[in-house]
């Protein structure tokens, strides 16, 4: 293998592990806790000072082709007008409409791009239905499935007591969800190097990391409005997805004509209902052509397949890698400071509430409804699993914002939770070896059925 090959090896492992979104997030941490407060006509406004950082993601583009005497007038009006409370802003910025604020670099890699990585995990969730998918066969997932509650119910109910017992309910009660997320790419990468490719913990983590998917796609749309709710939109939505199986059955194959025909009109149709634009594509992925069976997520034999949803999923997994990585510079960029009680209650959701809710679910399933656990798992693997599993970061960052929608101090603490998710990685290495798991050999793993992350 020659060094160019080496280094386009090495520079293709670091996106297919999501190396991007980690250095979008490490470049928003540096830059927002280096940046220094840019000075303000008013400074009673109750809102955070404003920096270089804060200034670019809210850096509306519209002004890039607008006439500039009509932006500093709309800027000395926004400036007049933001002098109230930061609660009296969380309030109006949810009765306006979408809760969206022009065409900010914020709201372009939040609520356009990252439509895409909803997509695309959309497509894995919808193709585990499938035969031969992990949700395919209910008695096979039922005890995944159950695990899956319970790494919601589990982080949910210990964040809500957190909150009780530090009487912030006011303030932080409607981040419950925010630790409910398992980031799928990373936990995978870990849970590889506890339990090697070959172990059934891999699979029973990955049918619960989709299962949870699915889960949180629904929350975010059922308990996170951006405003209340305009169904007479969802009409479009329907229509949207109409169309999208009039191309199917017209055997129109080019993934294109479903994306710019019937994705951008329920992206739209979301965006105007007030459900989260990012979710917009996500009830057009079923009607786009797709194989009949389901090889397994992250399996190579994936990239040989060319109907419509995969080639979907082809031609945009590279570009939403870089996504990923504009929406950590977007979103990551939190001040130590804000380290506080919603930083806590987020960990303790996902660091404590994850691993006891996986286990006790898991073993509720097979003592009291005499299910059983795939050959090979103990609960030593469980308890593992269920720490890997406390990896929120991507999603965890995502409903951070749906949650609490003004940027500031509760904001950011609740962020910083998410971000120190990762602490979940080396307490999960810790338990694996304290209680003696070891990885598969990978000289067991049949060549046909292995997979890779990315």
């Amino acid at each position: 293998m020659t060094g160019h090959e080496q280094k386009s090896g090495i520079v293709r492992t670091l996106i297919d592990n999501s190396f991007l979104l980690i250095a979008g997030a490490i470049a928003a941490l540096i830059w927002a806790n280096l940046a220094s407060p840019i000075p303000s006509g008013s400074d009673d406004s109750g809102a955070p000072p404003e920096t270089s950082y804060t200034r670019f993601v809210d850096f509306d583009l519209t002004s890039l082709w607008s006439d500039h005497e009509d932006d500093h007038a709309s800027d000395e009006n926004q400036t007049t007008s933001s002098v109230e409370t930061t609660e009296g802003a969380e309030q109006d910025d949810q009765e306006s409409h979408g809760g969206h604020h022009g065409l900010t670099i914020h709201f372009v890699i939040n609520d356009i791009l990252m439509a895409l990585f909803f997509a695309i995990a959309a497509k894995e969730v919808w193709e585990s239905l499938l035969p031969g998918g992990a949700l395919s066969n209910p008695r096979k997932a039922a005890t995944p499935l159950l695990a899956t509650v319970g790494g919601i119910a589990g982080p949910a109910l210990v964040y809500i007591i957190g909150c009780y017992f530090t009487g912030t309910q006011d303030i932080f009660g409607k981040g419950w969800a925010v630790p409910c997320a398992t980031d799928i790419a990373f936990s995978y990468l870990i849970a590889r190097m506890i339990f090697g490719v070959g172990h059934p913990a891999i699979a029973f983590l990955l049918l619960l990391a989709i299962a949870d998917d699915a889960a949180g796609l629904m929350i975010l749309a059922v308990f996170y409005p951006q405003a209340p709710l305009q169904i007479q939109w969802f009409l479009l939505t329907v229509g949207a997805m109409a169309l999208a199986l009039l191309l199917k059955r017209g055997k129109v194959h080019s993934h294109w004509f479903y994306l710019l025909g019937p994705g951008v009109l329920c992206w739209y149709s979301f965006y105007q209902a007030n459900i989260h634009a990012a979710l917009g594509l996500v009830p057009i992925i079923p009607f786009l052509p797709h194989a009949h069976t389901d090889l397994g997520m992250f399996a190579k034999a994936e990239k040989n397949r060319e109907d419509t949803l995969n080639e979907f999923e082809h031609f945009w997994k590279t570009p939403v890698e870089f996504f990923l990585g504009l929406f950590g510079l977007a979103n990551a960029g939190v001040v130590m400071s804000s380290l506080g009680t919603g930083t806590w209650l987020v960990l303790g959701g996902l660091l404590l509430g994850k691993p006891l809710g996986i286990t006790a679910m898991t073993l509720f399933a097979e003592k009291g409804l005499k299910l059983q656990k795939p050959a090979g798992m103990d609960y030593r693997h469980v308890v593992t699993l269920g720490m890997v599993a406390g990896i929120g970061f991507t999603v965890a960052l995502f409903v951070s914002v749906a949650a609490f929608t003004v940027a500031g101090p509760v904001q950011d603490s609740v962020k910083m939770g998410a971000l120190l998710s990762f602490a979940a990685a080396p307490l999960a290495i810790l338990i694996a070896k304290a209680l003696g798991v070891r990885p598969e050999p990978r000289a067991s793993v049949d060549p046909k059925t292995e997979t890779e992350a990315g």
